[in-house]
């Protein structure tokens, strides 16, 4: 502990360093958690924030990744306590940009998994986010979330298996809808 009290500059200054240098690997998990880029914006300033003036808690440099993502999923959940806030999804729009077809159509698969991410309850949601986008271990999740492993992984399955259930379920609405878009103008020319 008392180590920690006398790091030398140079090595708060290549803390600091690396703590930047996790920005947009903690701005895409806030946005995947909260699915609002302003919100998950200030997320990670707070996070930055708080781990920056509490640098002299981290034990194991090596760590640095999981401390990080734990100062933020503290922040968030401190965030739902004090504001719980309630997002309608039908408020959300979409904004693209003319765009060739072939871009227009990645971006709208994108955001079709984003919105089925987000439909997902929140302890899958972190989970799915955290293993699947982010690559972490379950190990890490595990220690990120302060839940069992074994809790990680059934978590986990639960959320591939809804989240497999909702993107097959998009796909066979709008198969449908083409087809009976299509039966319909066939009647209407009779």
């Amino acid at each position: 502990m008392l180590k920690n009290l006398f790091r030398p500059k140079r090595f708060e200054r290549q803390l600091e360093l690396q703590i930047a240098a996790h920005r947009p690997r903690l701005y895409r998990l806030a946005n995947s958690w909260c699915g609002d880029r302003m919100l998950a914006d200030d997320l990670v300033q707070e996070t930055l924030k708080k781990a920056l003036l509490k640098q002299h808690q981290l034990k194991e440099f090596s760590r640095l990744e999981a401390w990080l993502c734990r100062i933020l999923h503290n922040c968030w959940m401190e965030y739902l306590r004090v504001k719980k806030p309630a997002m309608d999804i039908d408020d959300v729009t979409l904004q693209h940009d003319q765009t060739p077809d072939k871009e227009l159509t990645e971006q709208q698969v994108v955001e079709r998994v984003r919105h089925a991410i987000i439909m997902l309850p929140l302890t899958q949601r972190q989970v799915i986010t955290l293993v699947d986008l982010e690559g972490s271990s379950y190990e890490e999740v595990s220690e990120i979330l302060e839940i069992p492993l074994g809790t990680v992984m059934s978590r986990l399955s639960r959320a591939r298996l809804l989240l497999k259930e909702r993107l097959i379920g998009i796909q066979n609405i709008r198969s449908a809808h083409a087809r009976s878009t299509h039966q319909n103008h066939l009647r209407s020319v009779k």
